[in-house]
């Protein structure tokens, strides 16, 4: 139990003990008061009306179930100093502070080509310069260098605390209860391989836990193809990027007039092509912390009125809710049907004014969704049977469900613009 703490109330997780020592100031930062105008779902509030959280509440639940996390290990014998039970409360607390506006739909845009993962990174190195230890240790944790493993797994892994908490809150707040999972019981099963979590341990599930585990990666693979890859909320992301797409190659042109009333923010980096080899920068890491969702919306809600069609077309159907349809298809289309499609489309936009040579390509997208539930490349979940022996969860024959959650899901779709009424 935290002594020293301050309590914050949260729909999902009740009361919060929130420590003094270290997590407080850090909460209060800069970097994570951002979160609150980041929101978790990006466009996903325009298909699930109450799907309004940010960031922020989600970085609290995952640190409220860290520290439950840690008091269930150290209760089974495995030891955590003070000093790494702080470290990776701090670690999961900042471990989104590198995403952008709208999260992961405009994730490559703007620091071109660099996940927010090593944005967080660099924004943690420049914390830990200002506060000290142990964010040395969180930054080991979050990059999954340090030695006692097992806490890297529960910042990162197909059973983190991060992921459990987003299942459950995004869950909560979609209003789709497919994404329900037993916390509890995940919580109450976790154990340390070896015990005393040495040198490459590793997390673990006591092997009566395991179907709340089933139930974990079954509610992801719902969750993914209900919400995160809904088609709305994909052709939503496909309007947007398309809006930030054409901001970049106006101002790139010097059609400064065009993208008249785009926040200072946002031009700093469309002007520029940022990328990771930049984050040890000092004026990066501001001018990347003066974005946010407001930055973005401003800014297209000037371009509604701009010089340019296609950027305030694109820009009035993010405010406006018009979208492009999406549709996902049963196989791929062959090249003369792309050819067919393309040229519709571009007939389409032309009886509307709009001319440019390579306008389509901001009206018609041909891609794949693909999602695994469950990926044991990338760190399986391991089981601790009743005889002490170490097993992985993919090998449990009695589970016939883990092994059809093994496999990428991969689902063809097309996205354009509604007018064309393009032929499947």
């Amino acid at each position: 139990m935290i002594r020293n703490a301050i309590v914050l109330s949260d729909p999902v997780h009740g009361f919060i003990r929130v420590p003094r020592k270290i997590i407080q100031p850090l909460l209060e930062s800069r970097e994570v008061q951002r979160l609150r105008r980041i929101k978790q779902l990006g466009l996903g509030l325009i298909v699930f009306p109450a799907a309004e959280h940010s960031r922020f509440p989600h970085a609290v639940g995952a640190l409220a179930l860290m520290s439950d996390a840690l008091d269930s290990l150290a209760a089974k014998g495995t030891p955590i100093t003070e000093d790494e039970r702080l470290a990776a409360m701090a670690a999961i607390l900042l471990h989104d502070i590198g995403h952008g506006p709208y999260s992961h739909t405009l994730e490559y845009d703007l620091v071109c080509d660099t996940p927010h993962e090593k944005i967080s990174l660099a924004l943690m190195r420049r914390l830990e310069a200002r506060i000290g230890p142990p964010l040395d240790l969180a930054i080991q944790m979050l990059a999954g260098t340090y030695e006692r493993s097992f806490f890297c797994d529960l910042i990162s892994s197909q059973l983190d605390m991060d992921r459990l908490d987003y299942l459950c809150r995004d869950s909560h707040f979609t209003g789709v209860v497919e994404g329900r999972i037993g916390i509890e019981r995940i919580l109450r099963t976790l154990c340390v391989y070896p015990k005393d979590g040495g040198k490459g341990s590793c997390l673990a599930i006591e092997s009566k836990g395991i179907y709340a585990v089933e139930n974990v990666l079954i509610a992801r693979r719902l969750m993914y193809w209900q919400v995160y890859l809904h088609k709305t909320v994909v052709a939503a992301d496909f309007v947007l990027r398309g809006a930030i797409r054409r901001a970049r190659d106006l101002i790139d042109a010097c059609k400064d007039e065009a993208v008249s009333g785009i926040s200072s923010a946002l031009r700093w980096f469309l002007e520029r092509k940022v990328d990771a080899s930049r984050l040890s920068e000092e004026e990066v890491l501001d001018r990347f912390l003066s974005l946010d969702d407001a930055e973005v919306i401003c800014s297209l809600k000037q371009w509604c009125r701009s010089s340019d069609p296609i950027l305030a077309d694109l820009s009035q159907r993010i405010i406006n809710r018009d979208l492009f349809r999406c549709t996902f298809l049963t196989e791929e289309p062959t090249r003369e049907l792309r050819a067919l499609w393309k040229d519709r489309v571009s007939e389409t936009l032309e009886k509307i004014g709009i001319t440019t040579p390579d306008a389509h390509s901001y009206y018609l997208k041909v891609d794949k969704s693909r999602h695994a539930a469950y990926e044991p490349d990338e760190g399986g979940v391991r089981i601790l049977d009743s005889r002490g022996q170490l097993r992985e969860l993919d090998n449990q024959a009695d589970l016939a469900a883990i092994q059809a959650l093994l496999h990428f899901t991969e689902k063809p779709y097309l996205c354009h613009l509604k007018e064309a009424n393009l032929p499947l």
